[in-house]
């Protein structure tokens, strides 16, 4: 029963975490680079729809805290386990995670609450100024950081699920 929920656990936590270095993969080779080309009235009022629209349910419970909780629970469900193989590597994707976790509640979320408290872009007088106090690079430079340790992590769990399929076997 414990490795038949293990299992069910480790499948969640490998298709959460693909999904959310997914998306922080968008936001580095899509998402911003498109958006670094715009003036500065495009960049502040779609920034801040996209990042009104990505607080939702949907995303915090398959993606944001599901990629946690999933990975943390394959993680407790491992500790007691006999077969212990797949424990460094489950354990190695939470760090992961939790890196890139930390980084969002610490830079990402800071500078995006910063930008949507500067208001409507229609009533903002200087929009380089408020572009500016962003910090577009620093945004970028620790979203690629959340992308490398989301991706590293969503590699660690896949190799879990082969692990596991062998254990099972």
């Amino acid at each position: 029963m414990i490795e038949d929920v293990r299992t069910l656990a480790l499948v969640a936590a490998t298709m959460t975490m693909g999904l959310m270095a997914g998306y922080f993969a968008l936001y580095a080779h899509t998402i911003m680079p498109g958006l670094g080309i715009t003036d500065d009235r495009t960049f502040v009022g779609s920034f801040q729809a996209l990042d009104r629209a990505i607080i939702n349910p949907w995303f915090m419970a398959t993606g944001f805290l599901g990629s946690l909780v999933f990975t943390a629970l394959v993680v407790a469900l491992s500790l007691g386990s006999a077969e212990r193989g797949l424990l460094p590597w489950a354990l190695a994707a939470l760090v992961l995670y939790l890196v890139a976790f930390v980084i969002t509640i610490a830079v990402h979320l800071p500078l995006n609450d910063a930008l949507k408290a500067a208001g409507s872009p229609d009533r903002i007088a200087d929009l380089g100024q408020v572009r500016a106090a962003f910090d577009e690079a620093r945004w970028v430079r620790w979203n690629v950081v959340r992308t490398v340790a989301t991706t590293a992590a969503f590699g660690c769990l896949a190799w879990s699920l082969v692990l596991q399929g062998r254990l099972s076997a």
